[in-house]
């Protein structure tokens, strides 16, 4: 039943995006938004940053993504309120489809949080002197690699930093057993089965 890609640990390539109040048409315009499917969008993240012409997708060398350090980050870390402006659920897609799987700032767009767990993206909130401490040691080693272990609720860095992050137990379950909204209802199938068939005898002319 699982829709997304189970999320129990991660290790992967940091990135840091300090910029605060990041919001969704930043992650992808709008003009971006051309696709039936999820797929492909990764190419449409931060497009106005990322790309010098947007039209040739001729790269912006100075946009950090760009930088081959970069290309192959999995671990976002970002500045305060990130995910905000509109409920624009191609942004979390932009991000997953580019292969982003955890993204650490201070705080989140509440809608967008929500769309990243629905999505299989985990989305950590820290202190906003831990989240400092994790962009400037990727400053100081770019390429560098952290590990989150979402089971023990901890976040390590090869410096040695450790921050541990608090998420609701419904979060976590569905993280770490890679479900979605409809994965988790066809979890409880029996009791719903159960439901109707009481009811069609309750209440049959429902059911004509």
């Amino acid at each position: 039943m699982s829709a997304n890609t189970p999320l129990d640990q991660h290790t992967g390539v940091a990135v840091p995006l300090m910029r605060i109040n990041i919001d969704t048409d930043a992650i992808i315009p709008s003009r971006e938004m051309k696709r039936v499917s999820k797929e492909g969008l990764g190419e449409a993240l931060f497009a106005n940053w990322r790309y010098a012409d947007v039209t040739t997708r001729r790269e912006n060398p100075d946009f950090i993504l760009n930088q081959d350090a970069y290309r192959q980050a999995s671990i976002l870390v970002a500045g305060d309120n990130f995910g905000c402006g509109s409920s624009r659920e191609h942004a979390v897609w932009a991000l997953k489809d580019f292969g982003i799987r955890v993204i650490v700032a201070p705080s989140f767009g509440s809608i967008f949080y929500g769309n990243c767990v629905l999505n299989g993206i985990l989305p950590i909130r820290l202190a906003q002197s831990h989240v400092e401490a994790l962009a400037a040691e990727i400053e100081a080693q770019p390429g560098v690699r952290f590990s989150v272990d979402l089971v023990k609720q901890q976040l390590s860095t090869p410096a040695g930093k450790l921050a541990e992050f608090d998420i609701s137990a419904a979060d976590k379950r569905m993280l770490v057993e890679g479900l979605d909204g409809i994965a988790l209802t066809q979890q409880r199938d029996a009791e719903i089965v159960s439901f109707i068939a009481a009811d069609r005898e309750q209440r049959p002319w429902v059911y004509r």
